[in-house]
């Protein structure tokens, strides 16, 4: 577990083969590629060492023996493709055949430290490291051939790792290594390839996790399994703040297959040889314990009001002394009001997690989505070195965001401390994750604008109310629920309110004065990051608002936002959008409705823009949403297949929240408890979704996971008004809200 090694003999000892890295040792033997045939061998992984460091090749890239290139990443896969968009990065940059390339994702053990994989950067910060890496590791390759055989660097040429020069002399990358020990740094002065030579990026190559996720086989960390290893389930209180009042532990300890149950204040756990046996132990523990409940004083019908009676003082983000004057001088101008409801995460799967204690150290194979973050947090919990605790990070169903993936981590670390010696599994119940995982917030999006006589924006003023959009676990214990209701608990601190509440609120429309005002609000129920963090709602309301204002002056949604834009490539976008959808042609109907929206998400990251199509079902006073085409550019297109899964999961998952999703409580707690109580869109309810991809390989990549949210709202809620004639400003966007 601490993974030191003192000298070569006991690396060896330890590991049974040579690692080929930058900073490692020297392999022994590797036979050269011999014309038209590949040297690649079986590959049997990678010895178990920590990263030495991010400014070092190995940390990124390593070679080995038998002919194959590891690629390491702190980013965890999430489902977003990044295992296979990342080795098309580095297979390029290094002129290897893609089929030697192999990826380890978010381990404390082995990957660097790049924190949380979050906010859609993973190729835009992993994947520009991973691509200086292998461009450093080729460039020192090649210079070595360049003084091994006296050559001009320049006429060097590089294909599947074997280098050549113009008088065919040939030697490959591991051939190089041999028998020698380097150090290299990225100094980030190698030279990248022109886009125009890259073999892999830009391609549609297929997802192996995908492969085998259809054929079944074992992928989530739900089934991880280990020999002898025990089962385990915890009974959460049924509110926050509960606390136990009367507890028979002994009747469960009694029962078939149950190990241990363990009380810790409020942290109750069972543990059993069977799975189905603890579960029948919490269920039995459940109906026989008494809690002294304290109820939530702010219910669903108090909580906007109770925003902004409890506003406080603003947090200027941005400001204007001439925002007033000049709206009220404007032309047109308009005040409106958007509402955006709690949200959960709702993964497929309830959070789970595997953990081992041994030998005083801890072992937690977790579907967080920071390995090290979770690392320092649980250092924190149990109070104990950090080296002697190693998070390796396994995909979770449904894992996204801040959901309850980190709270299992520790629970089940906390389990595994009292039966040392066994992998313990914990897997949260349904209600488990409905009720205990942090939601996205409740906000309130206050917009008020002016419009000159031409269409032409003139003053925008925004105002949000909402909770944190950031309680992720980063060091102090208190950020896992179980370690408030330890009996020794550890205090809990939002430790101040994220940016995340004001992400996408100001417009990237070329807007002469804007001002941004924000108002933290201490909520009743648990919230952190869920996808897209506060621009689902922000962008929600601007371009709601955007619509209102383009009807306001009559002109054309499209039209009001091009004359309203200075970025060529957002004019791009919806220049694309509106000949993909034919705009002009579409069918104008009465029971048909078309709307737009637009953004560049965080103002920094991928450009999206969508139109939905909504249809009025007259004899239900319903409507439904047909189809959604959308138009995303997101720089350098790494694989357009990633790329297009990722933006039709997030349409389809925005057109979830739009429509249906809203968490429900009352004084006496979460109501929304499973999928009945908390609705999400069923297959069958699924629209038509269409992507089309604007690729500009010249271009660095950015960011595009979260890219669809907001503008989907949006154009449904244009969409709606388009077909009804309601303007719904408050999510969900039902049909009750509409006036029939």
């Amino acid at each position: 577990m601490k993974f030191q090694y003192t000298n070569r003999r006991d690396f060896l000892k330890t590991t049974g083969h040579l690692l080929i890295g930058f900073n490692l040792f020297p392999f022994l033997q590797c036979s050269p590629i011999e014309e038209n045939k590949t040297f690649l061998d079986e590959y049997t992984g990678i010895p178990e060492r920590p990263h030495a460091g991010r400014d070092l090749i190995d940390s990124w890239i390593r070679l080995d023996a038998n002919g194959h290139v590891t690629i390491l990443t702190g980013k965890k896969e999430l489902g977003q493709g990044i295992r296979t968009a990342l080795m098309q990065m580095a297979a390029d940059e290094l002129e290897v055949d893609l089929k030697r390339c192999h990826i380890i994702n978010g381990d404390t053990g082995q990957t660097a430290n790049e924190g949380y994989t979050s906010g859609s950067n993973s190729i835009e910060g992993s994947g520009i490291a991973i691509r200086r890496a292998a461009a450093e590791a080729k460039h020192f390759l090649k210079q070595l051939a360049a003084e091994k055989w006296n050559k001009d660097y320049s006429k060097l040429t590089v294909k599947d790792g074997l280098i050549q020069d113009t008088e065919n002399n040939k030697i490959t990358y591991w051939e190089l290594v041999d028998g020698q020990y380097f150090t290299k740094n990225i100094t980030e002065e190698a030279p990248l390839l022109d886009f125009d030579q890259y073999k892999y990026v830009g391609k549609p190559i297929p997802r192996e996790d995908i492969k085998n996720l259809v054929m079944g086989k074992q992928h989530f960390i739900h089934d991880l399994r280990f020999p002898e290893m025990v089962h385990a389930r915890v009974l959460h209180p049924p509110t926050y703040h509960a606390k136990i009042k009367k507890i028979n532990i002994a009747s469960i300890e009694s029962l078939e297959g149950i190990i241990k149950v363990i009380q810790d204040g409020n942290f109750i756990a069972v543990i059993a040889k069977r799975e189905y046996q603890a579960i029948k132990g919490l269920e039995k523990l459940r109906a026989e314990t008494e809690w002294e409940e304290e109820p939530i004083k702010i219910t669903p019908d108090k909580l906007f009001t109770d925003m902004k009676a409890k506003q406080g003082k603003a947090l200027m983000v941005e400001d204007s002394s001439k925002i007033s004057p000049t709206i009220n001088s404007s032309k047109i101008k308009i005040r409106s009001t958007y509402q955006r409801p709690y949200h959960m995460h709702g993964s497929a799967g309830p959070s789970c997690a595997v953990a081992l204690w041994e030998n005083e150290q801890l072992t937690v194979w977790s579907p967080t989505q920071g390995v090290y973050p979770l690392q320092s947090t649980l250092t924190d919990l149990f109070q104990m070195d950090q080296e002697k605790i190693r998070c390796i990070g396994i995909p979770g169903s449904g894992c996204y965001g801040h959901n309850g993936a980190d709270d299992v981590s520790a629970e089940a670390a906390l389990i595994a401390k009292q039966l040392p010696g066994k992998h313990v599994r914990l897997q949260w119940m349904r209600e488990d994750e409905h009720q205990w995982e942090p939601y996205g917030s409740a906000m309130i999006m206050e917009l008020e604008a002016g419009v000159s006589q031409d269409g032409k924006i003139e003053a925008w003023d925004s105002q949000i109310w909402s909770d944190s959009h950031s309680t992720r676990p980063r060091g102090e214990a208190g950020n896992f629920i179980a370690a408030r209701h330890l009996e020794k608990s550890f205090a809990f601190s939002k430790g101040g309110y994220s940016g995340g509440a004001y992400r996408n609120a100001t417009p990237i429309y070329d807007i002469p004065d804007h001002r941004l005002r924000l108002y933290n609000y201490d909520g009743p129920l648990r919230t952190s990051a869920l996808r897209g963090l506060g621009a689902y709602a922000n962008i929600f309301a601007l371009e709601s608002f955007m619509d209102e204002l383009a009807e306001a002056s009559g002109i054309d949604p499209f039209t009001f936002r091009i004359n309203n834009l200075k970025d060529e490539r957002a004019i791009a976008v919806l220049e694309e959008l509106k000949s993909k959808t034919n705009w002009n042609a579409l069918e104008r109907s009465g029971d048909k409705g078309y709307g737009i929206a637009f953004a560049k998400y965080k103002n920094s990251a991928a450009y999206f823009a969508v139109m939905a199509e909504v249809e009025k079902v007259p004899e239900k006073e319903a409507f439904k949403l047909n189809k959604m085409v959308g138009v995303i550019e997101a720089g350098q297109c790494i694989n357009p297949d990633g790329l297009i899964n990722q933006t039709e999961g997030g349409m389809i998952q925005s057109a979830s929240w739009t429509l249906l999703e809203s968490v429900k409580y009352d004084e006496n707690g979460i109501l929304s408890k499973d999928w009945n109580s908390y609705p999400i869109l069923r297959a069958k309810d699924v629209p038509g979704v269409e992507v089309h991809v604007i690729n500009r390989p010249e271009l660095p990549p950015l960011g595009a996971g979260e890219a669809a949210q907001g503008p989907v709202a949006a154009a449904i809620a244009n969409a709606v008004f388009d077909c009804t004639g309601t303007r719904v400003r408050e999510l969900p966007i039902t049909a009750e809200k509409v006036d029939w």
